[in-house]
């Protein structure tokens, strides 16, 4: 529709990176249908928040609805980690493969792992699973060095993870942001520098977290957490066809 506009380059679907990873907090049947109607062709995976999945009714319909526009689904790390609280992942993999879901998240963004338990975990699931691991604590008092961080995405990508994801929670205020949502510049250029930004997803739920990203490392770069109502304005980010990037790209 816009063929005589030059615009930045976008990798084709199915992506391996410029990666729109949607936050799902319990759309309805008509909510997914309406969203997928006007931005299935900018969505690369939709997660189904912490354990939204394991109180939605018409599950099934809901991931198949996701699925038959091409967009897979992922259920939330706290799911799981609820699951590894009571010692039955073997129960979940039998029930996410009944779902027809072939991706999931780990994450100890709350629980109390060892790092050593949480990599067997992911090289488990990887046997039945595309698996994103999540780095980083939802609490803002717990504070990693970069170099912790590092390691533990090197250990995670090695053990089998297809993506490790920065935690920023759906507030934008933990992780790799400071509490009033502004980027830990520093400690994301230690990261960039020890490992592909390809391999990570940012999570940056704010649109002025979304437009550093983009500045920094392109419009391909990887972004989660993603509200349903701003993944077209994110896509317009991406390609300078709003103010915040415009000039950047034009």
């Amino acid at each position: 529709m816009t063929d005589f506009l030059t615009l930045p380059e976008r990798s084709p679907k199915p992506r391996t990176t410029g990666i729109t990873h949607v936050l799902d907090k319990g759309l309805g049947p008509s909510q997914v249908q309406d969203l997928l109607a006007v931005a299935a062709g900018s969505i690369d995976i939709v997660k189904l928040g912490w354990g939204t999945a394991a109180v939605t009714n018409n599950l099934p319909a809901k991931v198949a609805a996701y699925q038959e526009r091409g967009v897979p689904v992922c259920l939330g790390g706290t799911l799981l980690e609820v699951v590894l609280k009571q010692g039955k992942l073997e129960d979940y993999v039998r029930w996410v493969k009944g779902l027809g879901i072939d991706h999931v998240e780990v994450s100890d963004g709350t629980i109390a792992l060892d790092h050593d338990e949480k990599l067997a975990v992911i090289k488990r699931l990887t046997k039945d699973f595309t698996v994103l691991s999540e780095v980083g604590s939802k609490s803002e008092n717990v504070i990693f060095a970069p170099k912790r961080w590092v390691m533990m995405i090197e250990k995670e990508l090695d053990a089998g993870a297809w993506k490790v994801i920065t935690e920023g929670r759906e507030s934008g205020t933990v992780g790799v942001y400071h509490a009033d949502g502004a980027v830990k510049e520093g400690l994301i250029d230690e990261i960039r520098d020890a490992i592909d930004p390809g391999q990570l997803v940012f999570e940056a739920p704010g649109k002025k977290q979304q437009v550093w990203f983009i500045k920094h490392f392109g419009s391909d770069v990887n972004l989660g957490n993603i509200a349903p109502e701003e993944v077209i304005s994110l896509e317009t980010l991406r390609l300078g066809l709003r103010g915040d990037t415009l000039l950047h790209f034009h």
